[in-house]
């Protein structure tokens, strides 16, 4: 089974987009500029699951999730917010988190592939050859 392609999002992040500048120049994916925002007015906090929270702990965990990844971010949300309030999550609903945060780039293996931005500061990579 072929990889799944990787986001230009992602490939700008991690710089895949200089690396591997054929891949990339031909793509049209759309430009989403618009921010991951609040979570939807349906997005509750109750007793059993505080979805609400975790909608604000996943975007301030992975920083490059935008407006185009909100029904993702709803779902992988709804999953982790009974975890948060304690309930009981089987193993087919685990399954479905683990999914979602692949696909938005948030699993473990995909932590070490995405370089978030140092405070904002650019780093020259040749910087470490003339200190």
């Amino acid at each position: 089974m072929a990889r799944p392609r990787t986001p230009s999002a992602k490939a700008k992040i991690t710089g895949q987009d200089v690396t591997h500048k054929p891949r990339f120049e031909s793509r049209n994916e759309p430009d989403v500029e618009a921010p991951l925002g609040d979570p939807p007015a349906w997005v509750q906090d109750t007793e059993k699951n505080k979805a609400r929270e975790a909608w604000h702990t996943l975007s301030a965990e992975i920083p490059w999730l935008n407006s185009s990844h909100r029904t993702l971010v709803a779902m992988a949300s709804s999953i982790l917010g009974r975890m948060i309030a304690g309930q009981e999550c089987g193993v087919q609903a685990l399954n479905l988190l683990r999914q979602t945060l692949g696909q938005m780039g948030a699993t473990p293996a995909d932590a070490s592939k995405v370089g978030a931005p140092t405070g904002g500061k650019e780093v020259d990579p040749a910087e470490k050859y003339f200190q």
